[in-house]
């Protein structure tokens, strides 16, 4: 079984070849090639990982095997920014679980459920009494996921890959 560790600098290019090969499989049906490529690029990307890993406000966990990263997440500090998430999020302080992604040659193997559960005790370490995400609505296998990990639907939020819009679930786990 893979372990679960705070990521480190050295692994911002791992982060991104696995966030290029699974950011596509949640997105929802009908999102354009072109979209998801830009999102990779402008998102996903070697130099953003770096950016990330490098600021304060994020707190990024993987699950690493020996023969490479298995999965990662991302918790952001801070309020909610969206007004439907705000108005979701009705548990406060809260902290964003902005990134759930797993290799999907390790899908069903209970990394997914391991690496979300050291995320919320990391979340707790926080000291929030509550952490949210978005969810694409048509992703019943990661909402189901979600509910079995602690998350109930709060709301609903429109998320952009590229310029397309989408139907998010917001949903919040208390802590």
């Amino acid at each position: 079984m893979p372990v679960v560790r705070p990521a480190a600098p050295a692994d911002a290019a791992a982060l991104a070849e696995l966030a290029a090969l699974t950011f596509p499989l949640a997105c929802p049906p009908g999102t354009s090639p072109e979209a998801i490529a830009q999102h990779i690029a402008t998102t996903l990307s070697v130099a953003s990982f770096e950016g990330y890993l490098a600021d304060p406000g994020r707190i990024l966990l993987v699950s690493a095997a020996p023969e490479g990263l298995a999965g990662y997440t991302m918790l952001v500090r801070g309020e909610p920014q969206d007004a439907d998430v705000a108005a979701a999020v009705t548990v406060r302080p809260t902290i964003e679980l902005s990134k759930v992604y797993v290799h999907p040659d390790r899908h069903g193997r209970g990394v997914a459920g391991e690496l979300v559960a050291a995320t919320l005790v990391r979340a707790v370490e926080e000291g929030v009494r509550s952490v949210w995400l978005g969810v694409n609505s048509e992703n019943a296998r990661a909402i189901r996921f979600y509910g079995k990990s602690g998350f109930a639907i709060a709301g609903p939020r429109t998320y952009f890959v590229g310029d397309q819009p989408h139907s998010d679930h917001v949903m919040v786990a208390l802590l």
